[in-house]
């Protein structure tokens, strides 16, 4: 009898620590095409099972900012214990996000939206200055002789990536020349090429997405152009290249600490009453070069 009253015992706490654990649901921008956002998923999941928490996680594969704002404000009405969102569009995600805020979640901010992140009540931002690391790659492609640059956009809507290649053509002491190359690898390469093609004297090209680096790079032996190819985030494909000489850099902005920070900073928001850092946490940028390439390369589409 004592036995089987332990067990009870032993079960209803159980219950009761499950039905306590903190949940967090993490929205993001992706379509489910680009290979950076795994990793960002990943670490969030990792943080999550570090702190006995769950998390789920959501996109909208049609990449529409009003479907990501629906699942915003579906996440919002299950009431969770915080919400990581990316904030490619202040301006179309805004309501929701206040909403959230409105209804007493907690909302940390990831990879886009920065500038808008406070202004929105999220309690604080995990992610690279964009514009910075724009600049920081224009630096380089000056030093490396470039004289007539392109830009390649695959998410036209998106803050974050037009203040890369704006903070890049700043650097360069160039106009902006910024192309929409979707997030679909075929048109990518098309589009890469048709514009190599169209201006010859393009020697310089920034791909503000690891899939948009390996197309590019695919356009660029394709039409038997000379260009310095630079490009953010890393994928196997992406290091591959940087070995080869084919791509002179790419800018690490570390997406696993995007996934993994917020979840930590929830958690200890939510159970140290609101213990919070005193300022954004910036996950780069950081540069993978011919230098470092092989010490990251385990990484690259994993952790990195």
């Amino acid at each position: 009898m004592k036995k089987t009253a332990l067990i009870a015992a032993a079960l209803a706490c159980a219950v009761s620590a499950s039905a306590m654990a903190e949940r967090y649901v993490m929205v993001t921008h992706t379509q489910g095409t680009d290979p950076f956002w795994p990793v960002v998923e990943k670490g969030g999941k990792d943080a999550a099972q570090a702190v006995g928490a769950s998390l789920e996680y959501n996109f909208a594969p049609s990449g529409d900012m009003a479907d990501m704002a629906k699942l915003i404000e579906a996440a919002t009405a299950t009431q969770p214990d915080g919400l990581i969102v990316s904030l490619p569009d202040a301006a179309a995600l805004g309501n929701a996000i206040k909403g959230a805020v409105a209804a007493g979640i907690p909302v940390v901010t990831i990879n886009s939206g920065l500038e808008s992140s406070n202004s929105l009540g999220a309690l604080m931002h995990v992610g690279q200055p964009e514009k910075l690391a724009g600049a920081k790659a224009g630096e380089r492609a000056k030093a490396g002789g470039a004289k007539k640059a392109l830009c390649l956009n695959q998410e036209a809507f998106n803050t974050a990536l037009v203040d890369r290649c704006s903070g890049y053509f700043e650097a360069l002491g160039q106009d902006l020349n910024m192309i929409d190359v979707s997030n679909d690898v075929a048109q990518i390469k098309t589009r890469t090429a048709a514009a190599l093609q169209a201006d010859p004297a393009i020697d310089a090209v920034l791909a503000v997405g690891p899939h948009v680096c390996e197309a590019a790079a695919k356009a660029v032996d394709e039409v038997g152009a000379r260009v310095h190819l630079s490009c953010f985030d890393l994928t196997p494909g992406v290091i591959d290249l940087i070995k080869s000489g084919k791509v002179r850099f790419t800018i690490d902005q570390q997406q696993r600490l995007q996934g993994y920070m917020p979840v930590i900073v929830l958690h200890l928001y939510n159970t140290n009453a609101g213990l919070l850092p005193g300022a954004n946490i910036p996950s780069g940028p950081g540069f993978v070069d011919k230098s470092n390439a092989d010490g990251v390369a385990a990484q690259a589409g994993v952790n990195r």
